[in-house]
């Protein structure tokens, strides 16, 4: 197999007394769809973070393309082309979903009114509509405030949004959660495409056959560390659960 593009070894992350993560370890290659599962409190959430610029580890390593890694902020992440759907979508309700599209990243206004800061709206709408199309989110408008919309519409900007700036990687924080059927296909459609563009995507789910249907491989954390790691077309949903609440212990992964 390739270069790790991203590797973290033995991260710790404590809240005073409370240890999140106690020595994870974590793999994502070029081009793959590795999903990270584990039960409530076994520390997903808290790597994610870490690995994205959110929180920064008590201890461990990271390396990026084989060279150290140090992320003070998501903006540091960013900047190496890694973007995030986070569980809680991190969007402003109170804009529009192209503004939302393009938060941080704004367009302005050619000549003399964009030296003063007048944002250029119109592209903007028309760069995020194109965006929308392509990764499939059906919006009933772009217009209207990201509250005015169903959970599901919400949820279909942010993973748009977050794999439209994704040059390197993308987490997907349970980004199928809060949709329907056809949303949810058209979401691992998207994660597919992502993939097969040479873009690392790790999945970060409950759904167990989801996470077979679409995944490359598979890792697994419990109790703060990475427990076992599959092939995701020689394991099964049983053996995940498995390695999930320690039935099958990490020799038997192995």
């Amino acid at each position: 197999m390739s270069q790790p593009l991203l590797e973290a070894r033995d991260l710790t992350k404590s809240y005073g007394t409370v240890e999140a993560l106690r020595g994870a370890s974590f793999t994502a290659y070029p081009g793959e769809v590795v999903s990270l599962i584990g039960d409530n409190g076994a520390g997903k959430s808290t790597l994610v973070k870490c690995l994205s610029g959110v929180e920064q580890p008590t201890g461990g390593t990271l390396t990026f393309d084989g060279a150290p890694l140090v992320l003070n902020s998501p903006n540091d992440a960013r900047d190496l082309g890694i973007e995030t759907v986070f569980q809680d979508l991190a969007i402003a309700p109170d804009l529009d979903p192209a503004a939302n599209m393009f938060l941080g990243r704004e367009i302005l206004k050619p000549g003399v009114l964009g030296f003063f800061g007048v944002l250029d709206k119109k592209a903007m709408r028309r760069q995020a509509s194109e965006h929308f199309t392509r990764f499939g989110a059906t919006l009933q408008s772009i217009d209207v405030p990201i509250a005015a919309l169903s959970g599901g519409q919400r949820q279909s900007v942010a993973v748009a949004r977050s794999v439209a700036w994704a040059s390197k990687l993308v987490f997907m924080d349970e980004p199928t959660a809060a949709l329907g059927v056809v949303q949810r296909e058209r979401v691992l459609d998207v994660i597919r495409r992502v993939r097969d563009e040479g873009v690392a995507v790790v999945l970060i789910s409950h759904n167990m056959p989801e996470v077979l249907t679409v995944s490359d491989r598979v890792e697994v954390l419990r109790l703060g560390r990475r427990v076992a790691r599959f092939k995701a077309s020689d394991t099964s949903v049983e053996e995940l659960v498995g390695a999930m609440t320690g039935a099958l212990t990490q020799e038997d992964a192995a």
